[in-house]
């Protein structure tokens, strides 16, 4: 017997749908709007992500770090672009953590020349200094035991490993307390 078969003239069962979410915030549209506002600024556009219940999460960076009075700026900025009987939603605007994976090409080049630890694909973890980036390309120069002609043991020396930021689960700055 059908759950719904004591109703008067209901031949099939009924579906309701409830989207308390009519209108979903679309990725690009926040793109655009965090791009006109990073127009002639240093900062530079890390990550945006948005859930399925429109919680909105815009991550910036500055090679000389992230100013909260710019994060409420970036904040106000949106907000005054998004229609809230439209859309309801809420923002998150933050930096990108210290220690965090970077995301974008621009984190690499502004920790040239200070100590990452790099994921492998392979799952090898690799520590060394960032010594530049060229594309995609980063190297990293770190110290390894090498086998010196005529002597008996191996020597510490700095060796330079070419990395792709597409081949690596992940780069991070490593924070030193020395």
């Amino acid at each position: 017997m059908h759950p719904f078969s004591g109703m008067r003239g209901l031949q099939k069962p009924l579906i309701f749908i409830y989207n308390s979410n009519l209108y979903m915030i679309e990725k690009n549209k926040i793109q655009e709007l965090v791009e006109q506002w990073l127009e002639g600024k240093d900062y530079f556009l890390v990550d945006i992500a948005i859930s399925s219940d429109n919680k909105i999460v815009v991550e910036i960076d500055h090679a000389d770090g992230v100013w909260i009075e710019d994060c409420v700026a970036l904040s106000r900025y949106i907000e005054d672009h998004l229609n809230r009987d439209e859309e309801d939603f809420e923002l998150e605007v933050g930096s990108a953590g210290l220690g965090q994976p970077f995301k974008v090409e621009q984190q690499y080049r502004n920790f040239i020349g200070k100590e990452v630890e790099v994921l492998t694909a392979d799952g090898k973890k690799v520590k060394g200094l960032l010594k530049s980036v060229d594309g995609r390309d980063f190297i990293v120069t770190v110290k390894e035991k090498v086998k010196v002609e005529g002597k008996k043991r191996p020597e510490l020396q700095d060796v330079d490993r070419q990395y792709n930021m597409d081949e690596v689960k992940y780069t991070k700055y490593l924070i030193s307390f020395k």
